[in-house]
């Protein structure tokens, strides 16, 4: 009797996780690589656009992650059902000040177990089997966002039930986390640069990631591995030595619309880049 609810719930929270991945990944794609090409040009950290089968393997490696995701979250809504997980579903039961605490405290701890995974996904004898896949985008796009061999889709999605069965979190904090985790992984991807000149290098701003700290991960591969903040970069020594250079770079080419008359080019998938 409960196996048809429960396989309607799982599609339900399959085609979530589809909807809001097309939502979050195309709405940037839309504005950055088809509506406004043209003018965001002087935006873009690589000055090229990929290929079209570049995009295609990222929306497919995707859909395949939103599939894993869905399995592990979905599990997790069964552990939970049986009494198994820590979730709580009454903000009385912490309080208010415990549930925003929540929400800041999953991030960051995602941020802690993302930086030393991804790390682990770059070592030699790991790398060209399974994180080789997510590098294949050397000038990612929003699509890249979730592009994962699968077994890299499940070292992501398992900081999810570590997370509820090892600390109290409400369902409404795990979303806020989720919506947070998204928009950031898209802007680490977007490939276009949006903050402003001197964000590196402020005492406040500079621990937070950038678009370009990111893009330098796809095109350099061995280093910047922060996801949300620039702590643990920094404190491993593990950010580019250029990176701040890059960075204004980048903001320099606003100041002209010369850039607009740059040749677009089409970027070729270089897949020979393996980390020592």
């Amino acid at each position: 009797m409960e196996a048809l609810p429960f396989a309607e719930r799982f599609a339900n929270h399959l085609l979530y996780d589809i909807l809001r991945y097309f939502l979050f990944c195309g709405i940037p794609f839309l504005i950055f690589y088809v509506w406004f090409k043209s003018p965001l040009f002087r935006f873009k950290i690589q000055p090229k656009f990929p290929g079209t089968s570049h995009i295609q393997r990222e929306i497919l490696y995707s859909l395949l992650s939103m599939l894993i995701f869905t399995t592990i979250g979905s599990a997790v809504f069964v552990a939970h059902r049986n009494g198994y997980t820590k979730i709580y579903t009454g903000i009385h039961e912490y309080g208010m000040a415990y549930f925003v605490f929540s929400v800041f405290l999953f991030i960051f701890l995602h941020d802690t177990y993302f930086y030393w995974s991804h790390r682990l996904m770059h070592h030699k004898k790991i790398y060209k089997h399974v994180h080789l896949i997510h590098h294949k985008s050397i000038n990612p796009t929003p699509w890249a966002a979730f592009s994962f061999h699968p077994l890299e889709a499940v070292a992501q999605v398992l900081i999810l039930p570590i997370m509820v069965f090892a600390i109290p979190f409400h369902p409404v904090a795990i979303l806020l986390w989720g919506i947070y985790q998204l928009a950031l992984n898209v802007g680490g991807h977007v490939g276009f640069e949006l903050f402003p000149s001197g964000f590196t290098n402020n005492l406040f701003s500079k621990w937070h990631n950038t678009s370009t700290h990111h893009n330098m991960h796809h095109k350099y591969v061995t280093c910047n591995y922060g996801l949300y903040f620039n702590l643990w970069d920094r404190l491993m020594g593990t950010n580019h030595e250029r990176y701040t250079e890059e960075f204004e770079k980048v903001c320099g080419r606003r100041k002209t619309s010369a850039i607009q008359d740059t040749e677009i080019t089409t970027a070729q998938p270089d897949t020979s880049s393996v980390p020592l």
